[in-house]
């Protein structure tokens, strides 16, 4: 009997990404925008990495191309932070889901992979629901964008560098996972705080606050968490098919639909319900489908 501790670890992670809202919107109300937010945690994040691992630092610095690995996890990281922190959170997550569709184009443009029919189903699947959850019941398809915020601007955005990012570890994983992993931690330090000062000299968000208790200790907690989150992901997805470990993530909506409900009051339209519904089945039968690949 196969042990379930590869899917406790990575349930664990979903768990501390479906709740990561919360000390982010805690943060915000406190004087810290998510994206200084990102970059003082990231730099947490790194810093402990280099003392556990002080080796990744000279192997990363082998592979000049994980540059891209860097920038694509740091923008989506940066997207996603922002996003939950100030738009709906169950329609963030569903928007930033769309990660399956976006691999299938990402795959065929730099993989060489054509798309088969049953890909194409999941295209049309996610669209579909990404109609649903964008377009106002009162609106007709001319207006989709019209209401479009910028929390779902930047969820789109996010998932679409996710996809990126899946889609480049494929591409490098003859590198060494370490140095993997310093680059993209690297990458959510630098481009949360490239953003925040680009952002904050424009006048968009505000300067990073003095220190201050009410936002440094949830900083300092979420950061290990974070750090648990990554290592229970690395522990699990090696263990287990990468579509099992798919369908095991996608427990992270559901975290945060039902925290968001629970603590933010936030409500569930049966438009976004529907939507929602296409976008899983279409991440769903990705998941499925590699999982029968694997046999």
């Amino acid at each position: 009997m196969h042990s379930p501790l590869p899917v406790f670890a990575l349930l664990l992670n979903a768990l501390i990404w479906g709740l990561s809202w919360w000390p982010f919107r805690a943060m915000h109300e406190a004087g810290l925008h998510p994206l200084w937010a990102t970059a003082f945690m990231y730099a947490l994040v790194l810093a402990g990495l280099l003392c556990l691992r002080p080796a990744a630092l000279k192997q990363a610095w082998k592979y000049p191309v994980l540059i891209l690995l860097a920038a694509s996890s740091g923008l989506n990281n940066m997207a996603f932070n922002w996003a939950v922190t100030v738009g709906d959170v169950v329609r963030v997550i569903l928007l930033f889901y769309l990660m399956p569709a976006w691999a299938v184009l990402l795959a065929w443009r730099i993989l060489g992979e054509k798309p088969t029919p049953m890909a194409l189903l999941r295209l049309l699947l996610a669209f579909g629901g990404v109609v649903l959850v964008l377009l106002p019941a009162d609106a007709s398809l001319s207006g989709l964008f019209a209401g479009l915020s910028l929390a779902d601007g930047l969820a789109v955005f996010g998932g679409f560098m996710f996809a990126l990012t899946n889609v480049l570890l494929r591409r490098f994983q003859s590198i060494p996972a370490q140095a993997r992993m310093l680059a993209m931690f690297a990458g959510c330090m630098s481009m949360g705080l490239l953003t925040a000062l680009a952002a904050s000299s424009l006048g968009v968000v505000p300067a990073f606050p003095a220190l201050d208790s009410s936002w440094v200790t949830v900083a300092l907690g979420l950061a290990v968490l974070l750090m648990l989150g990554n290592w229970a992901l690395q522990f699990g997805a090696a263990r287990l098919p990468s579509g099992v470990t798919s369908v095991v993530m996608l427990s992270e909506v559901v975290f945060a639909s039902v925290s968001s409900v629970l603590i933010a009051h936030e409500t569930l339209s049966g438009r976004t319900l529907a939507g929602g519904a296409l976008i899983m089945a279409a991440a769903l039968l990705a998941s499925l489908g590699n999982l029968r690949k694997r046999r």
